[in-house]
């Protein structure tokens, strides 16, 4: 597929990160994406949405080459390798970690660290932020020491070996290696009254505390499985979309990657999803990975608790827990290849989304059944959100889709608010809590009994989008997951053949079909769902249909990039769509590896 002229394919791009941001590193040395200092601050660097205003951190050596990436295993430590006959160079990208930094104010910095391994080889360095989506002016000053950039209360200092010069609004230098030499670039973001530049930086102890910490992370992970690579992989991008300080999980770290190159489908993923990050808790707790479920469920009892008396809670949060995250436009940004508009901020937060209810008590029963119990004051708030749950099931809602088409009475959302008042009556029985028990099984088995009267297409044999419709889609795939109806229950294998037959090509799934009884609202195409296609693999698999549900698993693992990750699509070309790496795709893989192995038996 032709991208335009300055636009690596999404793929092109690895992942760092300190557990309160990240950087996306491309295959060319050049990081086109970060936002400082939290995954939905403003950006610095923004190239990959407009490769001429959005601003970049370049290093790469001059002349063709052929380039690599790979992780250090067990790590988010990126190495960025350049190959040519006369050498191999390589970039050791990272951001040491502060985790118990406070969230605001402290320093964030990315160190880059140049060699040579054989022969020798010429680099440029060029850095050219861009403040606040480049929409802020900047100052320049430069030292012996390296650059300072300032804009506003903001200063971001590279400490540089090599002397800088002015260049376009930024700083570069050439400079050249030999075999066994190596360059260390610290870039440091801070608040004025912290200095931008280092003037002592122990890059290799930086480095070894950096490495030390994944891999000790990484070897809490409980899983042994076949996968354990990909797993591994995923946990770890999982781990690097944590909010440190508050244990929230974003959707995606990125904003307005499209879901068709040139159309409109082009959202802001930094955020935290009430739906995303319980199944992500789900996740971490099937690794054994119980301090992020805690964390994510104290930032959970934190918006219970501001959900009041009325019970209900807003669809997305910023990572701090901030209500007001208004969607925008950037018009002076064309878009990643020209894909307008960028947007930034998301109008879902405004959407009544009944599926997150039942999300929540999900992982709320599985944090109390693997993790730390659930304390009396989170589950007199739960309570309250489970009124709401009974008080509002019967009306429609946007979905878990987020259709900007109108509200609908979608399966997919009564299923959930099914799954919502079933854990809450096995939470309160478990533990012996008090609860509104003849309440909750009444519209329990009132929300079962409507489903399948309304929810259920005799004559395509499968459960459809929302009540009227003919159309399929693809969230019904999770009806055996939460245990809504056995995995080989005749509707559920017919609503898995409908799947196969209707929103499958080659192993990718779509969502659902635009055009075909399913009305969004939004113009324009989008590719097949990354996760969609784990979920059908894991339906598969409960159904006792293993051997195609494995052959559908290790397809869909192709479509990872060289490092392991996925963005939130699949074009039809097998390109990365939508904004990357997105979370639901990488615990979607975890959980489906999950099944996969207990179906087919340890080795």
């Amino acid at each position: 597929m032709g991208i335009s002229p300055g636009y690596k394919p999404i793929s092109e791009y690895g992942v760092i990160g300190d557990l309160r941001t990240v950087a996306l590193v491309g295959t060319d040395g050049s990081i086109d994406w970060c936002c400082l200092p939290r995954f939905d601050s403003p950006s610095l660097f923004a190239a990959i949405l407009d490769k001429e205003k959005g601003g970049h951190f370049k290093i790469s050596p001059l002349g063709p080459t052929v380039n690599k990436q790979m992780y250090l295993s067990d790590t988010a430590v990126l190495l960025t390798r350049f190959l040519t006959p006369d050498g191999v160079g390589e970039i050791e990208d990272f951001m040491p970690l502060r985790v118990r930094a406070a969230a605001e104010g402290a320093p964030h910095e990315i160190v880059r660290r140049v060699r040579v391994v054989r022969g020798a080889m010429r680099f440029k360095i060029d850095l050219q932020p861009a403040f606040d989506y480049a929409r802020a002016r900047h100052r320049l000053s430069l030292s012996a020491r390296g650059a300072v950039f300032t804009s506003g209360r903001t200063a971001v200092g590279l400490t540089s070996p090599v002397k800088l010069k002015s260049e376009g609004r930024g700083a570069a230098a050439e400079f050249a290696l030999k075999a066994g030499q190596c360059a260390t670039f610290l870039l440091r973001r801070a608040e004025n009254h912290h200095p931008p530049l280092e003037k002592a930086f122990d890059d290799e102890k930086a480095f070894c505390d950096t490495v030390d910490f994944w891999r000790r992370w990484t070897g809490g992970i409980r899983y042994k499985g076949r996968w354990l690579e990909m797993v591994r992989r995923s946990a770890i991008t999982l781990k690097l979309l944590t909010y440190a300080p508050t244990g929230a999980v974003v959707a995606a770290p990125t904003a307005s990657l499209p879901e068709c190159v040139g159309g409109g489908r082009n959202w802001d993923y930094r955020y935290t999803w009430i739906r995303d990050a319980a199944f992500t808790v789900y996740s971490f707790l099937s690794l054994g990975l119980t301090q992020e479920a805690e964390g994510f469920m104290r930032w959970i009892d934190a918006r219970a608790r501001e959900a009041g008396s009325k019970g209900s809670l807003q669809v997305l949060y910023s990572v701090t827990g901030r209500h007001d995250v208004p969607e925008k436009t950037l018009p002076h940004l064309e878009g990643y290849a020209g894909s307008a508009p960028v947007r930034i901020g998301n109008a879902a937060a405004g959407q009544f989304q009944l599926d997150i209810y039942g999300e929540l008590m999900d992982t709320a029963y599985l944090a109390n059944k693997y993790g730390r119990p659930i304390s009396h004051e989170l589950w007199t708030h739960l309570r309250t959100l489970l009124g709401y749950a009974c008080e509002n099931w019967r009306k429609p809602d946007d979905g878990i889709w987020e259709v900007r088409g109108g509200r609908q009475h979608f399966v997919y959302s009564k299923m959930m608010a099914w799954v919502a008042l079933d854990r809450g009556l096995r939470l309160a029985q478990v533990r012996g809590l008090p609860a509104d028990h003849l309440r909750w099984l009444r519209e329990r088995d009132a929300v079962y009994e409507q489903i399948m009267e309304r929810g259920w297409d005799e004559k395509r044999k499968s459960f459809v989008q929302h009540y009227g419709s003919k159309a399929l889609d693809a969230a019904n795939l999770l009806m055996p997951m939460v245990h809504f109806v056995a995995p080989t229950d005749p509707r559920m294998l017919g609503t898995l053949d409908a799947v196969l037959k209707n929103l499958t090509s080659d192993s990718l799934v779509r969502r659902y079909r635009i055009g075909e009884g399913a009305d969004d609202g939004l113009s324009g195409g989008e590719g097949a769902f990354s996760m969609c296609t784990f979920w059908l693999a894991e339906a598969l698999s409960r159904a006792g249909r293993v051997p195609q549900a494995r052959l559908i698993f290790e397809k869909m693992l192709s479509y990872a990039n060289h490092l392991g990750l996925y963005s939130e699509q699949i074009g039809p070309c097998g390109e990365a769509l939508g904004n990357f790496p997105q979370a639901f795709t990488h615990l979607a893989l975890i959980t489906s590896a999950h099944q996969l192995d207990q179906a087919l038996g340890q080795d």
